[in-house]
């Protein structure tokens, strides 16, 4: 790659990921089993299945995210039913107010002390409902970034290329010297090159060989990347 100077990062599936265990209790507690593991390890392919061009012009993100549960319990092989309605319908209203995604993978934080490190911008740009800010701060991650956007608070989500307009005009950030990071090829990649940006696919599961963009099976491996 030509230099870097800053790095734009999705936030849910890169930067924070659904707290499995919360979805495993809401679930326990209408007799339906299935452990966080199980969730988590079902959740690659859950999503890889929403990830077509097809349904992401079709739907909104908010839309997406409950299709993607229903999926997530599909794939973990729970059936879907009365009871697991009701158990995502009481996490939905959890992550109306306080957001779901809010579990810290262990190389957030040390990676993005070792993007900063390196002299780079870090500006986050979620779809997400208004509590991103908050959301943050709450979990610590605010003082590790420089921007955050929250496609609700912006009246635009990704893949339309204005919020990564809005992103580089706000952060002072040069488009030839600015990639993204995302894990959604048809959100991020797409979003991202149609306002003129490189982008990187984070494929933690190894689900999109042969597509046309770079991948990296972690955030550690870019900063691997970047630093060589």
């Amino acid at each position: 790659m030509t230099l870097i100077q800053t790095l734009f990062l999705d936030a849910g599936g890169v930067l924070v990921n659904p707290n499995w265990e919360r979805v495993s209790a809401a679930l326990e507690r209408r007799g339906v089993s299935a452990t966080a593991a199980q969730l988590a390890a079902a959740e690659p392919r859950a999503k890889r299945d929403l990830d077509t061009e097809a349904r992401i012009v079709a739907t909104t993100d908010q839309s997406r995210s409950w299709l993607y549960f229903d999926s997530v319990l599909t794939h973990a092989g729970v059936a879907l039913s009365e009871a697991t309605d009701a158990a995502l319908e009481e996490l939905r209203e959890y992550h109306a107010r306080f957001n779901l995604w809010e579990c810290v993978p262990e190389e957030v934080v040390p990676c993005l002390r070792r993007f900063r490190s390196m002299g780079l911008r870090l500006v986050v740009i979620s779809n997400a409902n208004g509590t991103l800010r908050d959301h943050f701060r709450r979990l610590g991650l605010d003082a590790h970034v420089d921007d955050l956007l929250d496609s609700h608070d912006e009246k635009v989500e990704k893949p339309d290329p204005r919020i990564f307009e809005v992103a580089l005009s706000r952060s002072g950030a040069r488009r030839e010297t600015t990639v993204h990071v995302g894990d959604f090829y048809n959100v991020d990649v797409v979003g991202a090159r149609a306002a003129g940006l490189r982008a990187v696919l984070l494929d933690v599961a190894g689900l999109y060989e042969g597509f046309d963009c770079p991948r990296v099976a972690s955030l550690t491996a870019l900063a691997d990347t970047l630093r060589g």
